[in-house]
């Protein structure tokens, strides 16, 4: 899939695939089921069946969470590294997903369409070395589960957010984020004027 930087320099376009799609959605699915189910084992070993239903931890969320956030952040910085990585990502879920498509229903997959997901800027990219290069520290201390977890929503991140509905609002509220959080941490930490 192509990546290229529109015009005004604003934005990145790229492509997904209904099957890449479908992919993202599965996973995204799975993942919030496991969660879901996960909740009906609060209630411990002897307990009534059903009585932890209502105690689903929303921290247990967070690694897919942070990854889904992650994912859209690599999407937004498409000449680096990370950008590099996210177009991989993008290739093998849009594979994988073309082929379970083809074996699934005999239908090959079509261009979702192209949309445009918003670019990080020179704050912006403070804030996704910062996190990068904390989470390359960080790697060692880990578990195995939460990176997996990380993993699973740093592809649903990629997979989701080139779309044009809701995830692209997602989306574009994640980068801005970014964006403006990078910028005040350069006014108001390093610089020390808060606007």
């Amino acid at each position: 899939m192509n990546t290229t930087t529109l015009a005004a320099g604003q934005y990145t376009t790229t492509a997904i695939s209904t099957a890449g799609f479908a992919f993202g959605l599965a996973l995204l699915g799975s993942e919030l089921w496991r969660w879901h189910k996960g909740g009906a084992k609060a209630a411990g070993p002897g307990g009534p069946p059903g009585a932890g239903g209502g105690a689903k931890d929303p921290k247990a969320l967070i690694p897919l969470g942070s990854g889904i956030v992650c994912g859209v952040l690599m999407i937004a910085c498409p000449a680096g590294l990370l950008g590099t990585l996210a177009g991989f990502l993008r290739w093998g879920g849009n594979s994988v997903g073309d082929v379970a498509m083809k074996w699934l229903t005999g239908t090959p997959s079509q261009q979702l369409g192209t949309a445009a997901t918003p670019h990080i800027d020179g704050y912006g990219a403070i804030v996704v070395t910062a996190m990068t290069v904390a989470l390359w520290f960080l790697r060692k201390g880990i578990a195995k589960t939460v990176k997996g977890k990380w993993w699973k929503g740093v592809l649903v991140g990629v997979l989701l957010c080139v779309s044009t509905g809701t995830a692209a609002l997602l989306a574009d509220q994640i980068v801005q984020g970014a964006n403006g959080l990078g910028a005040w941490a350069i006014n108001g930490l390093a610089k020390g004027t808060l606007s």
